[in-house]
């Protein structure tokens, strides 16, 4: 318990600089974001088509269309957010 509070005390604490800030966001890093969360958006609209569709056909295709399109959305997304200062 005292260990945890200390490295919650220690991180609570540590500061950081605007330049430190500002570049800690690299594409690479927007770019692997994108894919895992688009894993589990995938995942849910799968299983939504399904029970709706009944078809694992159907619903095969609109996850495909839906992890592509928006795996490109969310990477344009995240980049815009990592130009914007307000928050950091």
């Amino acid at each position: 318990m005292i260990v945890d509070q200390m490295i919650l005390d220690k991180v609570a604490t540590k500061k950081t600089s605007y330049e430190t800030d500002k570049s800690s966001e690299k594409p690479l890093r927007s770019i692997a974001k994108a894919i895992s969360w688009r894993i589990v958006g995938t995942l849910d609209t799968l299983i939504v088509s399904y029970f709706l569709t009944g078809e694992i056909a159907l619903a095969t295709s609109i996850a495909s269309i839906d992890f592509i399109t928006k795996m490109i959305l969310y990477f344009f997304h995240e980049r815009i957010w990592n130009r914007i200062k307000w928050g950091k």
